[in-house]
């Protein structure tokens, strides 16, 4: 029973990355408001259905959705080296993002795309600020404040919203600097 379990989970995935591979080897050569889902799941060789199965929207076929996300975010905070400030602590995980994304010449053609695609970068931001509440709550508990603190809040808020107006500048690590030294002395003036 464990095997066909297996087995099948590894179908699934196997059909998902399939799919996501597909999508967007054609989203990079013709655009993506170029592209329809049905051209998609014939490419990958599955229904139109069972494309919608493992992807809501067409905005998702791009995305890795990571679940663990959310995850991610407490434990950047939870889990921080001694000495390291919450603030330096979430500015490693948007780095890693945003560097990557501008020095590895692999990610070039992907950039483009959501340089040229308004509707991925709006489902992108969408991605990263649906984790506010949490990252908020992460922080709050971090600093012994009350959860619904709208200052957890709000550090939460600008710390997953910097992605994208740091990718937009002209030099990325520069802006990911100033955001974050901007951040940090703010952050500090209350966590003491």
């Amino acid at each position: 029973m464990q095997e066909t379990a297996g087995r099948r989970e590894r179908k699934k995935a196997a059909t998902r990355q399939a799919l996501a591979d597909a999508a967007l080897r054609l989203f990079l050569d013709r655009g993506f408001d170029a592209v329809g889902v049905r051209e998609i799941a014939d490419a990958a060789d599955v229904a139109t259905t069972t494309l919608f199965k493992y992807f809501p929207t067409k905005e998702s076929l791009v995305f890795d959705e990571d679940a663990g996300r959310a995850e991610a975010l407490a434990a950047a905070v939870r889990d921080r080296a001694p000495g390291t400030s919450v603030v330096d602590a979430l500015r490693a995980l948007v780095e890693h993002d945003v560097v990557r994304r501008h020095t590895d010449p692999d990610m070039a053609g992907f950039r483009r795309l959501l340089d040229e695609t308004p509707a991925l970068r709006d489902y992108r931001r969408g991605m990263w600020l649906r984790h506010e509440a949490s990252l908020a709550a992460a922080v709050a508990a971090d600093a012994g404040l009350p959860p619904d603190d709208p200052r957890c809040a709000a550090l939460a808020h600008f710390v997953l919203d910097s992605p994208d107006f740091i990718s937009a500048a002209p030099d990325p690590v520069r802006a990911l600097d100033g955001v974050f030294a901007l951040l940090d002395r703010g952050w500090s003036t209350l966590a003491g």
